[in-house]
């Protein structure tokens, strides 16, 4: 049962938190969620995956992405259930949020899940060689998160009108403008609809509330700022972010990651 864990300070845009394949699988339990993006997928046999309150059942060669800080666990449903996994981390992992389509879930069905078992299976026989050039490593981890993201365009949700009308423009406008003190009433004006009316929507198609989604999005670029400018100061930083009040980001950052802003940047 390989797995690999990093053990050096994160350096390079993205690479991997941990790895491994061949996986003899447990029950996992997780209320406040895995504090990275998260990939597991069945090798043999057959387990199920809870997300918030939604059943996804991973059969052979079928995979899920679970975003930062998301409710879930895990159970075999036979009595040998093998996986394979990855979480993902580096120095812009705020941006995988834009890759996977700022959906919370990403699916992967079979044929694809094939090739990122594949590909998971041949990082870690070349593991001794890939982790003397973090480089390397990290294209091989980038490309992997690209496999994982080009499944969104196999759901149709991006596609649905009311996505386009009322979701995405305001996704664009987060991405623009999250260093301003937006309100979601502020956001709902932009497309002429109530708050609740643009927060069930937020819901049906991303999992999160207008609020949430705006909140880890500023927190995702948070980290950024504190890993590649470490002069920064945490005001500083709380004000890039749109947060008028440091005494709150920092509880909010806490909430989010589990660690202080000073403790992240220590750690990474």
């Amino acid at each position: 049962m390989p797995i690999h864990f990093r053990d050096t300070p994160v350096k390079e845009p993205f690479t991997f938190e941990s790895i491994g394949d061949r996986w003899e699988q447990d029950s996992v339990m997780r209320p406040g969620g895995y504090p990275v993006y998260h990939y597991m997928q069945t090798e043999k046999g057959r387990g199920s995956v809870y997300v918030q309150n939604k059943k996804y059942v991973l059969e052979e060669d079928e995979g899920i992405l679970i975003a930062p800080f998301i409710r879930h666990s895990y159970a075999r449903d036979t009595s040998e259930w093998v996986t394979a996994f990855a979480t993902f981390t580096g120095t812009i992992d705020g941006s995988i949020a834009k890759m996977a389509g700022n959906r919370q879930v990403i699916f992967i069905e079979k044929e694809q899940g094939r090739q990122i078992g594949d590909m998971i299976h041949e990082i870690m026989e070349q593991w001794d060689q890939l982790s003397a050039d973090p480089c390397a490593l990290s294209v091989r981890c980038y490309c992997l998160l690209m496999n994982l993201a080009n499944s969104i365009y196999t759901q149709n949700s991006a596609k649905n009108p009311l996505y386009l009308r009322y979701v995405e423009p305001v996704i664009r406008e987060i991405e623009t403008h999250y260093d301003s003190e937006l309100t979601v009433q502020e956001l709902s004006d932009k497309v002429y609809v109530t708050p609740q009316y643009l927060t069930r929507l937020f819901r049906r198609f991303l999992g999160y509330s207008v609020y949430e989604y705006l909140t880890v999005y500023r927190i995702n670029r948070a980290r950024e700022i504190l890993v590649l400018n470490p002069q920064t100061e945490i005001r500083q930083v709380a004000g890039q972010i749109g947060f008028a009040d440091t005494s709150h980001f920092i509880s909010i950052f806490k909430k989010m990651t589990g660690l202080t802003p000073l403790e992240f940047r220590k750690m990474n």
